[in-house]
Order: C-alpha cells, then sequence, then structure tokens
C-alpha cells in the first residue's frame, strides 16, 4: 500500500535488548521467531520530533502542503513528536489522530489517497478524514494480555491476567483510540466467533465498504476470519498480512484482528 499510494512512512523503532531495529528493518518472521526464542522482552519507542522535521522539509520543497496521520495520541507519543516539528515550520502540516492502531490506520491512509487523487481540498479531506475515523472498528483476539501489560499499553483493559491464562480476551479499539475489553472466549475458535458477531454488531444498519485482516504469528486462524468475515459482510478482504513487529510487541504471538470500513 506504501508503494501503491506514494505514502512516507517514518516508522517506530522495536529492540529486544542492545539491538534496535527501525520498524520495517526486521520482517514479521524474524519478530516472532526473536520472541519464540525467549531472551529480552521487546520494547518500543516513538520517532524523534528531528525525524518528522528532516522528511517534512524534504515534502514542503515541492508539495503546497503534508497530511501526516498517526498511531493513536492515547497510544503513543508519536503524534506529539510531529506536532513539535510542525511547530519549528512555516509550510502547511496537517495533524491527524487516527484514533486506531495497525489495520485502522491502513483503512484510514485509503480513503486519505481516494480523497487526494480526486483533488478535495485540503481542509475538506481533513474534516472527511476525522468522520472517517469514527466509522472504522477495530477489533483483534489475544493470546494473552502479558504483552499489552508489560508494554504499558493496557489501557482501559483490565489487568485480568490470573483469570485469563486460559481464555482468549477480545479487545476493540474505541473511540478515544484507546483498548478496551470487549469480550472474553474459552478458546480461539470462539473468540473468532465473537469478533464476527461484534463486527456485525458494530456495523448494524450500515454498508461495509472495506476490510483488513491481519494475525500475528497465527496464520490459520487469521484464513479462518478471513473466510468468515467474507461471508458474513459480503465484500473481499483487501489486505491480509502480518503484524509488524511495533505492535507485535504489544499484542505478541498468537493475536489475530481485523478492521472493517463501514459507511
Amino acid at each position: 500500500m506504501q508503494k501503491e499510494l506514494n505514502i512516507h512512512v517514518i516508522p517506530l523503532k522495536v529492540r529486544f535488548g542492545a539491538d534496535e531495529f527501525l520498524d520495517h528493518e526486521l520482517t514479521a518472521e524474524e519478530f516472532y521467531h526473536r520472541l519464540a526464542a525467549g531472551g529480552p522482552f521487546p520494547q518500543t519507542s516513538q520517532p524523534s520530533p528531528e525525524d518528522f522535521l528532516h522528511l517534512y522539509r524534504k515534502l514542503l520543497a515541492d508539495h503546497d502542503a503534508v497530511l501526516s496521520i498517526h498511531l493513536s495520541a492515547n497510544l503513543s507519543g508519536t503524534l506529539n513528536a510531529a506536532a513539535l516539528a510542525k511547530a519549528e515550520l512555516d509550510g502547511k502540516v496537517e495533524l491527524i489522530d487516527s484514533k486506531n492502531i495497525s489495520l485502522g490506520i491502513g483503512l484510514l491512509l485509503k480513503e486519505a489517497a481516494r480523497l487526494i487523487a480526486a483533488q478535495h481540498p485540503l481542509a475538506e479531506i481533513v474534516k472527511k478524514l476525522e468522520a472517517t475515523r469514527n466509522r472504522i472498528v477495530t477489533l483483534f483476539t489475544l493470546d494473552t494480555l502479558d504483552y499489552l501489560h508489560k508494554g504499558g499499553r493496557i489501557g482501559k483493559v483490565p489487568n485480568l491476567l490470573g483469570s485469563l491464562l486460559k481464555i482468549k480476551p477480545l479487545i476493540r479499539v474505541n473511540e478515544d483510540g484507546v483498548y478496551v475489553l470487549q469480550g472474553v472466549a474459552r478458546n480461539r475458535e470462539r473468540a473468532l466467533k465473537s469478533m464476527v458477531q461484534t463486527f456485525q454488531e458494530q456495523a448494524a444498519g450500515r454498508k461495509p465498504s472495506a476490510l483488513f485482516v491481519a494475525h500475528g504469528a497465527a496464520l490459520e486462524a487469521a484464513q479462518q476470519l478471513k473466510k468468515d468475515l467474507e461471508e458474513t459482510f459480503q465484500i473481499a478482504v483487501s489486505a491480509f498480512t502480518q503484524v509488524g513487529p511495533v505492535i507485535g510487541a504489544h499484542t505478541g504471538p498468537g493475536t489475530v484482528g481485523a478492521a472493517l470500513l463501514v459507511e
């Protein structure tokens, strides 16, 4: 999508002890292999304001404006770093809090690219994207809450580690861009069925227009979710991928998720 839509990405970083990687420098396969091997617990860090300043200046040299879309401000300080960079510039930079993660951001980016291609004015694009983010439903199920807890991203999800050891939590990204516990299931099969049901409830009365699915070292479960969602909503999944290292550091292996855009 990055290449197809000509999107510029400033990656976050993931660290295993003294080893630090930009998100794209470590493939998903390599990342989950490292997790399985044990060792230091992965940590993540945001880009610096200087990282954004460098790219903004480069883009403003031959563009009228920059539209900069970010990971939920309630889950990361990335948006704040971008704001500090914007304050140093005279050029036009519009910052948007996606209030989402991963696949949800992908759906917002896809809509942004469509609006830009249709030559909508920038102010109108910003307004439309702020409305669009309220029409994106993002859900995922985890093998454990341990990674969210250790990574400090537990949000409004209660720390039920002791009682959830053998239960699969279903997490939703709410309208504030915070993780909330949507429900629990006794096994992955029931968790996937619960996810489909929750998508139906969240999309009630609205037409689905785009659907993305991703997983963290859980291909078979993700394929099942893809099949179930496509049959339920009668639309094709347009992106099917693995969760990258930075998000994976907070969700862990066994993660299966999806994001749905409704009209």
